[in-house]
């Protein structure tokens, strides 16, 4: 019989050692971020590609474009800057052949500078008289608009288009006295307004006010006064250089739309030229 052992077993524990689990890496997470990053980009454009049209697309190609401009001087380009100085904060004068003034280009029209084109405009587009009402209210660096001739002109946009109203004052008069012989003063107006309207396409409607008389007439020539002074007006801006073509109509209101409570008070005689808005 052999002899017996108190000695406990001895007992081996192997320890297997590998390597982390895959999960606990972190190179999956920027690769993730890299494709999110680029689905956001690829819906983005897709975005875009269905909000905007054809000549605001081409606007953004040409403002990504390479040809950036270094001059300080602005040439009225249509290039990054679209005529601005890259060299100060101020926004030089855009008066070249890629001006969004009186040639503007296609890509500039898509940024809505005038809102209209030169065969009649776009159905979808919005006039914007910003730049016209700026010229003729002397709101420029270079208005040729007069201190003494602004005061005889007051703008407003209307459902119809742009009001641009011309009027008498107690100590200036648009025309000679109970006729339609316009005074020089009104000849000056005629100019700026003619100059200003290059700027838009719009049609042009001229209309004409008179104030009451202060004595009763047996024939009232109000009508014919109002009348012959709005044609006068339309003629005056054609010899300035206001294309025949865009004018709409030539109407005479007599008195019947007084603008002062006193209807013989001089505010009454005026001119409205109306840019209208396209249809």
């Amino acid at each position: 019989m052999g002899a017996q052992t108190n000695a406990a077993p001895i007992i081996i524990k192997k320890k297997r050692v590998s390597g982390g689990d895959g999960h606990h890496g972190g190179a999956w997470k920027v690769a993730y971020a890299d494709f999110v990053t680029a689905m956001m980009a690829f819906f983005m454009l897709m975005w875009l590609l269905n909000a905007t049209t054809e000549q605001q697309r081409k606007g953004l190609a040409d403002y990504f474009a390479p040809t950036i401009p270094l001059s300080p001087e602005s040439g009225g380009g249509d290039g990054a800057f679209g005529g601005d100085s890259m060299l100060s904060e101020e926004v030089l004068l855009r008066d070249g052949q890629g001006a969004t003034t009186t040639h503007p280009t296609e890509s500039h029209q898509a940024r809505g500078s005038i809102g209209v084109n030169a065969v009649g405009g776009d159905k979808g587009a919005k006039e914007d008289f910003s730049t016209l009402e700026a010229q003729l209210l002397g709101r420029t660096g270079e208005s040729e608009v007069s201190d003494k001739l602004l005061k005889h002109i007051v703008t407003r946009v209307t459902d119809e288009g742009l009001v641009v109203e011309l009027f008498d004052t107690d100590d200036q008069a648009l025309f000679e006295s109970g006729s339609d012989k316009p005074t020089s003063f009104l000849r000056s107006l005629a100019l700026i307004i003619a100059r200003a309207s290059d700027l838009v396409v719009n049609s042009i409607a001229v209309e004409g006010h008179v104030s009451a008389s202060p004595v009763v007439q047996a024939r009232n020539t109000a009508w014919e006064l109002s009348t012959a002074r709005a044609q006068k007006l339309r003629q005056l801006l054609q010899d300035k250089g206001v294309a025949a073509q865009r004018m709409d109509r030539v109407t005479g209101h007599a008195d019947r739309e007084l603008f002062a409570d006193n209807p013989m008070a001089a505010r009454n005689n005026r001119i409205e030229v109306i840019f209208l808005r396209q249809p």
